[in-house]
């Protein structure tokens, strides 16, 4: 399931503060300064769709985050990122999130196509994106991130 991740909720993740219900998972789900990063991302893309984060929660802990990393093209392309807490991994959480966030793309009508990006040695997320119906389309590189496989999902 997939909970909107608003400011507050963002604000609660960064400080350690209770989620109203909902636990996290075991070791957490990334740094403190990572979750701020992520916040700020969401702030700022906001302005442009709306939600655009949200928490991956399966019987009741939040066990990974989903979210856009950019804003919508003109064309209607959305790019996605997504991480899974480490003691939650290996358990296809990634791919019911993706799955979850295509249902939600459907139902958005200017989104047309979805689009991430995978390390080559990412075999998990590769098969996560693939089990949803995305298909390879390339390969870039990132001065920060190394080599990467460009993925897309036509809404």
């Amino acid at each position: 399931m997939l909970i909107d991740a608003t400011d507050d909720l963002f604000e609660r993740l960064v400080s350690g503060a209770p989620l109203d219900g909902l636990t996290v998972a075991e070791g957490g789900l990334e740094a403190p300064e990572v979750l701020a990063m992520l916040q700020g991302l969401a702030a700022g893309l906001r302005e442009s769709i709306d939600p655009c984060a949200w928490l991956m929660v399966e019987a009741g802990e939040v066990v990974g985050l989903i979210s856009l990393t950019k804003p919508p093209t003109p064309e209607g392309a959305v790019e996605i990122g997504y991480g899974v807490a480490e003691s939650r991994r290996g358990r296809g959480v990634a791919g019911r999130a993706v799955g979850d966030l295509l249902v939600l793309a459907r139902a958005h009508p200017d989104l047309k196509a979805i689009i991430a990006e995978t390390s080559p040695r990412n075999l998990a997320s590769q098969a996560a994106l693939v089990r949803n119906g995305f298909v390879r389309t390339g390969e870039r590189f990132d001065a920060e991130d190394g080599d990467l496989i460009c993925w897309r999902f036509e809404v």
